[in-house]
């Protein structure tokens, strides 16, 4: 890792981690809000039979409890979308992004090695994605506070799910960073990424709201993001292996194809 790029690199994206970060504290902050005042007016519709009762999970949240408002919060387009920014859009555009604008050259030219050069890039996908779970549980956090619905958390739980967060949105900046490795233009990089992250997305989804789809869910890396399991106390060690090691081996592919590609002129 090299601790110059590791700082340019952080410093360029500074104002839009501080933009996405306020956004998803926002939106942290509103989901414990809507437990608390219309909680239980959502459970007597569920009961009422007016609600199908596949809606009450959506992704594994619901409105019903305070963890389950705030596993709703992390599973929701909302947030999956504020997220991806960094894990996929930065990512797909750190090296397919230069190499498209003719800068890629540059950075090459000084003394360091493509997989120092990845090595780091990732690194800063890892921090951004660390501080953008953070500020969506910190804002959660201060509502449930300031709410009094402290009682109906465990906050020494907050930690492992921030760590499950990251090792999700980590496992897909991995695969756009491999994506971006692989490209000289931006357009196939992003396409991958995105890609990826849609239709897994799509699959939990699928399989939480139809039954018949359910057995689609394993093969979605949202699947292992088990927010309500984990505020609740039922923590999986299998689904934080599995993306540790999905991140793993993307970023292996990087490190692996980075360095063998023939960089020809740009065009």
């Amino acid at each position: 890792m090299n601790a110059t790029l590791l700082r340019h690199t952080l410093s360029a994206q500074f104002a839009r981690l501080i933009i996405i970060a306020v956004a998803l504290a926002g939106w942290g902050a509103l989901m414990p809000v809507i437990y608390v005042n219309y909680g239980a007016q959502f459970r007597q519709l569920l009961d009422s039979g007016l609600i199908p009762r596949q809606f009450a999970d959506f992704g594994g949240g619901d409105i019903f409890s305070l963890p389950g408002s705030i596993a709703l919060g992390f599973i929701h387009p909302i947030s999956v979308a504020l997220n991806a920014v960094f894990a996929v859009g930065f990512a797909a555009a750190a090296v397919a992004g230069e190499r498209q604008r003719g800068t890629l050259e540059v950075l090459l030219a000084r003394p360091l090695s493509r997989r120092v050069v990845a090595l780091t890039l990732y690194v800063c996908v890892l921090a951004f994605v660390a501080v953008t779970m953070a500020a969506l549980l910190g804002g959660a956090w201060i509502t449930v506070t300031l709410t009094g619905s402290t009682g109906e958390l465990d906050v020494g739980r907050l930690p492992v799910l921030w760590l499950n967060g990251v090792l999700l949105f980590g496992a897909l900046g991995a695969i756009g960073l491999a994506a971006s490795v692989s490209f000289d233009r931006l357009t196939p990089a992003l396409g991958i990424g995105l890609g990826v992250a849609i239709v897994s997305y799509f699959l939990e989804i699928l399989g939480s709201l139809w039954p018949d789809a359910k057995g689609l869910q394993p093969l979605s890396l949202f699947h292992y993001l088990q927010a309500r399991d984990v505020l609740t106390g039922n923590v999986d060690p299998f689904s934080f292996v599995l993306l540790a090691g999905v991140g793993a081996l993307a970023l292996a592919v990087a490190l692996v194809v980075f360095p063998r590609r023939d960089l020809a002129a740009p065009s």
